[in-house]
């Protein structure tokens, strides 16, 4: 019998690693596809983006019945949330989507091996798992082993008093009060499920404004909304010490010059994330890495070893599951022969917070530092008939154009489901669509799209 040696081998399940397997099988690539933990999906579907969406809905939910009920005519006397039954059905949603990929593997014909694989050659792999290992020859490897959540050095994670976004998505209780490190997406996301259920909930961010490289106008807007909430920002701080007992976090910083003590059950870590390649042996095989440890590739994602690629998290860029998706279904088609396009000015961002904030392209102070002539339209939800019947109609979308082409090249929303109306501005960048172009298309009434619609008009004049 021949020795079985893959077209493709895929070290990685997440949103880069299963798509790319699938796409490759797809196109006809005899596919493994090599994950070290129990469930495929990586950190986006197992402790990342769809636990904490799941949290998200569910408290928003609460939230609303709690303070806006009313006004619906909904009157609710004595609310009770059931935090133990929010998390199975968390668990549920997670178990699901884990079934389906599976399922995806199976029909696509996808191979399956659980265990840690490291490199023994840059055509080989040694795989090690549940008492046993096998060796994987693969004639391309796809790296997409994703990101890890960043500690401090001081304050090691313990998921106990000391949290990851892993450990926040898994507390049996929602904790009295809770200090958040870092304003970003993930902070302002697991901040807002807490504070939803009663938690008091402090961010430490060292920038002065939250929500970085979010537009300016926009991050402002959105912090005075999460202040009315009730989450509370130290901004322009600095954490200098902090430590974990029994019951307690004791945290010092410098806030506003003066040296500040902060107590709280918990701590949410979340100054970012780095790639992981742990135990990959990349650097016995010669793979080049930043001094960050990103993996560098080429416009093509191949690394200085011309069997392995690499993408997702693991090379610079937006730490995004989408953009990881992408970029997997690229090299994939690049492996076997195509050539794919991707215009990364077209991925967009979005942080799930009530009010959703997405945004795509250029924002105004990156158009003005690329020197470009720029026209800017704003419009308020505040105006929009569907937004009114929907009950919440604070915030804005703002659209940015270049002044002589009039092409769209960025565009941000705060606002009511910003994350299903960004989709419309990232078609108009890919398709190079100008403020005219949208200016003439009708919008049905009433949606909150109409506001996306008000704000071309506006920056077109």
């Amino acid at each position: 019998m021949s020795e079985e040696i893959y077209d493709v081998a895929v070290i990685g399940s997440g949103p880069g690693g299963y798509v790319a397997a699938l796409r490759a099988a797809e196109l006809g690539l005899k596919t493994v596809c090599i994950e070290k933990e129990a469930s495929v999906g990586g950190t986006c579907l197992n402790v990342g983006c769809i636990p904490s969406k799941a949290l998200l809905q569910s408290t928003e939910y609460y939230s609303f019945l709690k303070e806006d009920g009313a006004i619906h005519g909904i009157i609710a006397k004595d609310i009770f949330f059931d935090f133990e039954k929010t998390q199975q059905r968390k668990s549920e949603i997670v178990q699901g989507l884990v079934g389906g990929i599976n399922m995806l593997f199976k029909s696509q014909k996808v191979t399956l091996k659980q265990g840690n694989a490291k490199f023994l050659t840059p055509s080989s792999v040694i795989v090690e798992g549940g008492g046993s290992s096998e060796e994987i020859k693969a004639k391309h490897f796809i790296l997409a082993t994703g990101s890890e959540p960043m500690p401090l050095p001081f304050l090691p994670f313990d998921e106990k008093r000391i949290l990851s976004s892993t450990g926040a998505l898994a507390l049996s209780a929602p904790p009295k009060k809770m200090v958040v490190i870092g304003a970003g997406v993930i902070g302002v996301e697991l901040g807002s499920v807490y504070n939803r259920l009663g938690t008091d909930v402090t961010f430490i961010e060292m920038l002065d404004r939250i929500c970085v490289p979010m537009d300016a106008t926009v991050s402002k807007m959105l912090l005075q909304i999460l202040k009315k909430q009730g989450l509370k920002f130290h901004l322009g701080a600095k954490l200098l010490n902090g430590s974990a007992g029994d019951t307690e976090v004791t945290l010092t910083a410098d806030i506003d010059g003066k040296e500040t003590i902060l107590n709280a059950d918990v701590v949410l870590v979340a100054v970012g994330r780095r790639p992981y390649h742990l135990g990959l042996g990349l650097k016995e095989i010669g793979i080049a890495t930043t001094s960050k440890g990103f993996v560098i590739v080429d416009g093509n994602f191949k690394t200085n070893v011309p069997t392995i690629f690499a993408i997702g998290d693991l090379i610079e860029g937006p730490m995004l599951a989408h953009k990881a998706s992408t970029e997997g279904v690229a090299v994939a088609e690049i492996i076997a022969g195509q050539n794919p396009y991707i215009n990364y000015m077209t991925i967009p961002n979005v942080i799930y917070t009530h009010p959703e904030v997405a945004a795509v392209g250029l924002s105004e102070e990156e158009a003005i530092e690329r020197g470009l002539q720029i026209k800017v339209g704003t419009a308020s939800f505040r105006s929009n008939p569907r937004a009114r019947c929907v009950g919440y109609s604070e915030g804005m979308v703002k659209v940015i154009a270049e002044a002589q082409s009039l092409r769209i090249v960025g565009a941000h929303i705060i606002g009511p489901q910003a994350s299903e109306l960004i989709g419309e501005a990232s078609l108009a960048i890919e398709r190079h669509a100008t403020l005219g172009d949208i200016a003439s298309l009708s919008h049905a009434h009433p949606t909150l799209s109409e506001t996306f619609h008000e704000a071309v008009l506006h920056a077109k004049g």
